[in-house]
């Protein structure tokens, strides 16, 4: 790697590679504030915008199958109801999401609201009294990588359901080789099931902004549905988690790579982070500040 591809994503490298050491941050989150958070028997809509939006709906269906309550995801201008006992999470980085406010105010009389934000000067900040506040997994790179890690640390926190080793799993993420080579993979598909499919998206998305590369996902018993005739020599199926050998053979058939590990689903992130770096500086684009992004979405109109 030339010295120029390794000046590109300086800040992403830092902010990716701390996650092991900001999710032991959101584990020793004071009981208040998780208490904050909706208990046991709560309906619950989560919402958010792109990133966000995925780490809810992982939230989603843990909390649903965990039998917590009722739990959905939504994005604030695809949603058509919101329940009149429904607990309100909202998700923001920035605390600037012009749709994630729109909702906040029109339901914020109404509705107990908790934010989960990165930064509390902010409108959200203002807005909401009910706040997580994870300021120290705050980035200063355009792409989230450990905010949103740090989000589902803390919502998978707040429901019992982290696993001791997932820090260590997100170490072990740190140093593992890559699952493709960045100079000849085309196309990367990430599988997920359940609360992973969530997660699938944002590994996908992590790609697209940070790489533009072409990136998919899928749920894994959908992949074989249609999506999998894209698939060739030049491909890399990624599973979160389990992927059953029936799918693993037609996949190989294909002449694709196919990847899985043991490492929880979300340590798997850090390891799609590691890979949106390496594919970014092949095609000589900064993930720290990619085209026509930024932090926030700051208006709708």
């Amino acid at each position: 790697m030339n010295d120029r591809a390794t000046a590109l994503g300086v800040v992403t490298e830092q902010e990716l590679t701390s996650q092991p050491e900001i999710w032991t941050q959101a584990l020793a989150l004071p009981s208040e504030q998780l208490a904050l958070l909706p208990g046991a028997g709560e309906k619950v809509i989560v919402i958010g915008c792109g990133t966000s939006y995925y780490v809810g709906d992982a939230y989603a269906y843990l909390r649903n199958d965990a039998g917590m309550g009722r739990t959905r995801a939504a994005i604030p201008t695809e949603l058509t109801w919101i329940d009149e006992d429904e607990h309100i999470v909202v998700i923001s980085r920035s605390g600037t999401t012009a749709d994630v406010i729109d909702v906040v105010e029109r339901y914020r009389d109404t509705h107990r609201i908790t934010a989960i934000l990165g930064d509390l000067d902010t409108p959200l900040g203002t807005l909401c009294d009910r706040i997580v506040h994870l300021g120290f997994a705050d980035e200063k790179s355009i792409v989230q990588t450990r905010f949103a890690t740090t989000v589902l640390t803390t919502l998978r926190a707040s429901i019992g359901l982290v696993p001791d080793s997932l820090v260590d799993d997100a170490r072990a993420a740190l140093e593992l080789p890559l699952p493709a080579d960045p100079a000849t993979v085309k196309q990367v598909v990430f599988l997920g099931h359940r609360w992973s499919v969530g997660l699938a998206h944002e590994a996908a998305l992590k790609l697209r902004e940070s790489a533009g590369a072409w990136t998919e996902a899928y749920p894994v018993w959908e992949y074989q549905h249609g999506p999998i005739s894209c698939a060739g020599p030049d491909s890399l199926v990624w599973a979160l988690g389990e992927l059953p050998e029936v799918v693993a053979a037609d996949v190989r058939a294909t002449g694709a790579t196919v990847y899985t590990d043991t490492l929880d689903p979300q340590a798997n992130l850090v390891l799609a982070h590691r890979l949106a770096l390496a594919l970014a500086r092949e095609a000589d684009r900064d993930p720290d500040t990619p085209p026509f992004l930024n932090r926030s979405v700051l208006s709708t109109s």
